[in-house]
């Protein structure tokens, strides 16, 4: 399997590096969907992109180079958004390191440092680019990790994210324009077992904001998020939000087409 690994916390956050260690890691698995000679190319932007949602460049050139994340693992940066290494990858750079394989099977987005769940999903740069992805055809997987109050263990938290990702090709790969979000929870030294994995839609309240009031040595007034990322007006049970907090791996496929079907029929009615 042949996979495009990217993210939106940048080219040298530890959690893509971590999960791409975990995932060529499972080439040694004989039981893992991805024994079968992985091959992980990273595109990745040059610079933390976190919360730029689906934004992506057109007025400015996408500056490109080959950077070295340890003695082993290479990637390209792109001095750009996590959509626009998407686009570029699957366009471009992709068929310039594999000729005869024009596409990726699967791209992968993460490991994101913070849960992206809820409604969070759509202000995301990681789920960002896996949607991307699906939009062109190509089946996606983002992948974050729910932060606690102490430091995390990527690597433990990688582990739980590829064997997620064995379960899911296990049972067939996703279709072309598939986008599944996961998100793995805490690995804060509490639990070192690997946690159920549930599948659950997103929870659709809107995040409790906060912004303090400060003002600038000139006299000018500016304000500072101070929210808590996860902090909405309300959980329903059994969402993504619910069950992450009852520290599950959570799946949940995203669709792209933003039509509200349901009210297709009334609109053209007031419309004729």
């Amino acid at each position: 399997m042949r996979i495009l690994l990217t993210n939106d916390d940048g080219i040298r956050a530890p959690g893509i590096l971590a999960l791409y260690r975990a995932l060529m890691d499972a080439r040694e698995d004989p039981a893992s969907p991805l024994a079968r000679e992985t091959q992980i190319l990273i595109v990745a932007p040059e610079t933390v992109q976190s919360a730029t949602s689906h934004g992506v460049t057109f007025s400015e050139p996408l500056m490109c180079r080959v950077v070295h994340l340890d003695d082993q693992t290479e990637g390209v940066a792109v001095d750009g958004r996590p959509a626009d290494c998407v686009k570029l990858a699957v366009s471009q750079i992709w068929r310039e390191h594999f000729p005869e394989h024009p596409r990726p099977d699967l791209v992968i987005s993460g490991m994101n440092a913070g849960a992206n769940c809820g409604i969070n999903v759509i202000y995301s740069g990681t789920v960002a680019a896996a949607l991307e992805a699906a939009f062109l055809g190509v089946p996606s997987i983002a992948v974050s990790l729910h932060i606690g109050a102490t430091p995390p263990d990527f690597d433990l938290a990688a582990l739980f994210a590829r064997r997620t990702i064995d379960h899911i090709l296990r049972r067939g790969a996703p279709a072309k324009h598939d986008c599944l979000n996961v998100n793995i929870p805490r690995t804060d030294g509490s639990r070192t077992d690997m946690p159920p994995i549930v599948v659950c839609p997103m929870n659709t309240h809107g995040l409790v904001d906060s912004y303090e009031r400060r003002v600038s040595p000139a006299g000018d007034v500016y304000y500072w998020a101070s929210g808590h990322g996860l902090d909405f007006h309300s959980t329903e049970p059994g969402s993504d939000v619910d069950r992450l907090m009852r520290r599950e791996i959570t799946v949940t496929p995203l669709a792209y087409d933003l039509t509200q079907h349901d009210r297709m029929a009334r609109w053209r009615d007031l419309l004729g």
